[in-house]
């Protein structure tokens, strides 16, 4: 099985060597030496650049289907009490509902379920370029293995990970990347929560799912980050970081409507001398319609056609 897995994902060990090494060459050719910790540092925060920008359109998905979600929300809650006690019924309602409105609920994980395998990738790289037979994988060759084996950033080695190091500068700059990995990893989601949710998708299952995500995920990168090398916390620290800053950015120039974010904007823009509409729109396809039960009918009715 687990040969089965590495020929899947093998092509992206020459995908992402190839990106680590033109930024490797780049800042090779900027002055800095090529066994240097901050050229390879760079290099995989340079990778994680090229990757979220390649994944800006499923981004912008995801928000849709976050907001419709939202927006949602209160339609939930009322097929919730016509049939809570039914609960496959239930599922079957909700789903036909989003279904109807165009939207996925699981479309908030595909970023980190897109960039799982290349986090893996990369965490293979180095740890075949460090390992006791060390070795290049992908495109990068033993010479490039050997470098990025003894390469230092702030006295630690850029390949080792917390429980194998026996260097204290080690442990202390993969301590605080996790700290900070797990830190931008909860307050993301809870810009998300406190800013761009209306308050009537604080409750019910889309809130219980944001919930699960906003305490769930930084104990679990916290918890495996001790396992992992310096360099890929780099590249999943660097991730969070863009994913907060990108997140800012759209919560503060397009909020949902009906949130505390999206009357921030109003205001702003009125101070600005804007004309903004009072009521704001509603994203949502037209999903007015709940599916209705037929009426009951008496079985004299029935016969008459009535």
């Amino acid at each position: 099985m687990l040969d089965a897995l590495e020929n899947v994902i093998e092509p992206l060990y020459y995908a992402v060597s190839a990106i680590l090494l033109g930024w490797h060459w780049v800042w090779t050719e900027a002055g800095l030496p090529d066994d240097s910790g901050w050229n390879w540092a760079l290099s995989i925060v340079g990778l994680t650049v090229v990757v979220r920008v390649a994944l800006i359109p499923l981004f912008v998905k995801q928000i849709k289907s976050s907001r419709n979600m939202q927006m949602l929300q209160p339609k939930v809650k009322d097929l919730q009490k016509k049939y809570g006690h039914d609960r496959e019924r239930l599922a079957q309602e909700t789903m036909a509902l989003y279904k109807d409105a165009g939207t996925n609920p699981f479309a908030s994980c595909l970023p980190i379920l897109l960039q799982a395998p290349i986090f893996f990738a990369l965490f293979r790289v180095i740890n075949v370029a460090v390992g006791d037979d060390p070795r290049g994988l992908g495109l990068l060759s033993d010479t490039d293995a050997a470098n990025l084996k003894g390469a230092k950033l702030l006295g630690a080695l850029i390949a080792d990970t917390f429980l194998e190091t026996t260097l204290t500068s080690t442990r202390i700059l993969t301590a605080l990347l996790v700290v900070l990995m797990t830190a931008t990893t909860f307050t993301t989601q809870r810009q998300l929560m406190r800013k761009n949710m209306p308050e009537s998708a604080l409750t019910g299952p889309y809130a219980q799912q944001q919930k699960m995500l906003l305490y769930v995920l930084p104990v679990a990168f916290g918890f495996g980050g001790i396992f992992f090398p310096i360099g890929v916390l780099l590249y999943w620290t660097t991730s969070n970081l863009w994913t907060m800053g990108q997140q800012f950015y759209v919560i503060r120039n397009n909020p949902a409507p009906g949130t505390p974010a999206f009357e921030a904007k109003r205001q702003r823009d009125i101070k600005k001398g804007k004309v903004v509409d009072v009521e704001p729109e509603t994203p949502v396809k037209s999903v007015d319609k709940v599916r209705r039960q037929p009426k009951k009918t008496s079985r004299s009715q029935r016969r008459s056609g009535s």
